[in-house]
């Protein structure tokens, strides 16, 4: 009895040391999806939509695609056909906010030279960083005004030079703002004559960078409207076939769910396809 003990002692020891090789990566899935919120809401201060967080989004997203799933059903009394209606009305809202997102990023990679070219003649002129950031409140792109108007306030508020960087990042959420941003933090507390050369340098580079983008997706665009009209066609079909009760029938069989399930699943893998073909990758923010 007592060398079985020892020896389930000795088992569960060697069972440990050998665990103890493999450690468990401890809040991976937690870090991946707080980045993925913090993506999100990104998207959600470009397209300018004040009070709404990617948890407020996702919530109105499922309640939208219920309420569809149970109207459709009340009128089509086929599940099938209203499930697929649901998943689209449920991305709609998730969909235009990244379509906002996109065209304000759009903007703001066309006003961003000019507004990098204001500060640097504010500094040039012999005007403190702060003073250069607030001027553009009131000379800057039409676009960025409000943004820089929040930070004149926050500055004046406080006086605290660094905070009203974070906080103007934050409401811009956009990777040149963090570029422009961090450089003028560094000449704050470090100090240097390279600041304007730095200026000039992104300006550049950010013009050149618009319109090379500029001419890219004139001549792409054309794919991605395409696969938006491949991809809404044949559900544009089905909605017109769900007004007549009778004709929705065979979608209601099994054989009528798996046509269902494979189109979905096609329509989306070609749709993802097209778009990662013909559309930019955009820029990531590394520096938050």
């Amino acid at each position: 009895m007592a060398g079985a003990a020892w020896g389930l002692v000795l088992g569960l020891g060697l069972a440990s040391i050998w665990w103890s090789f493999w450690p468990r990566e401890t809040g991976v899935r937690t870090r991946v999806g707080r980045r993925r919120l913090e993506i999100l809401q990104d998207q959600v201060t470009l397209a300018g939509v004040r009070g709404l967080g990617p948890r407020t989004l996702i919530a109105s997203c499922v309640v939208l695609a219920l309420a569809v799933l149970l109207l459709g059903y009340a009128v089509t009394r086929v599940w099938t056909v209203s499930l697929c209606f649901s998943l689209i009305a449920g991305w709609l809202p998730l969909a235009v906010v990244l379509a906002r997102a996109r065209r304000r990023r759009s903007r703001l990679r066309d006003v961003w030279p000019e507004a990098v070219d204001h500060v640097r003649s504010a500094v040039r002129a012999g005007l403190a960083l702060p003073e250069a950031l607030v001027q553009l409140s009131d000379r800057g792109p039409e676009e960025l005004r409000p943004a820089f108007a929040e930070f004149a306030l926050d500055y004046r508020a406080s006086g605290r030079f660094t905070e009203s960087l974070d906080l103007l990042k934050d409401r811009l959420a956009d990777p040149v703002a963090d570029r422009l941003v961090e450089a003028l933090r560094i000449a704050r507390d470090v100090g240097g004559t390279d600041l304007g050369r730095v200026l000039h340098t992104l300006s550049t580079f950010l013009r050149e960078d618009a319109r090379a983008r500029a001419e890219l997706e004139a001549r792409q665009s054309w794919t991605v409207n395409a696969a938006r009209l491949a991809l809404a066609a044949p559900w544009a079909v089905l909605l017109l076939l769900a007004t007549r009760g009778s004709t929705l029938d065979a979608y209601g069989t099994p054989a009528g769910a798996v046509v269902l399930g494979v189109g979905a699943g096609l329509s989306l893998i070609a749709y993802r396809v097209m778009v990662a073909i013909g559309r930019l990758p955009e820029e990531v923010r590394v520096l938050r």
